[in-house]
C-alpha cells in the first residue's frame, strides 16, 4: 500500500497516510484539526548508498537501478 503525503489547508499540518492508490485523491480528515480541506502533495525523500566493510564509504557516482546504468557493479 503506498504512502501519500497530505497538507491541511486550514491548519497547515503536513501528514502521511498509507492508503490504496485508488483512494489517493479522496482527502482524509486532518489528524490535528479534523479539517477536510486537504491537498495531496508530492512527498520528497532521499537515500544514501554505502559500501565497504564498515558501511562508511559512499558509492561514487549517481544513478540507481542497474542494467549498466547505475551502481550495481556489472561494469567492473
Amino acid at each position: 500500500m503506498p504512502l501519500f503525503e497530505y497538507h491541511c489547508l486550514e491548519c497547515h499540518n503536513v501528514f502521511e497516510r498509507l492508503r490504496p492508490a485508488a483512494q489517493r485523491d479522496q482527502p482524509p480528515a486532518c489528524p490535528t484539526c479534523g479539517g477536510e480541506r486537504v491537498k495531496r502533495t508530492i512527498a520528497a525523500f532521499a537515500t544514501m548508498r554505502v559500501s565497504g566493510p564498515s558501511g562508511a564509504d559512499p558509492q561514487p557516482g549517481g544513478g540507481g537501478g542497474c542494467a549498466c546504468g547505475g551502481n550495481c557493479g556489472c561494469r567492473a
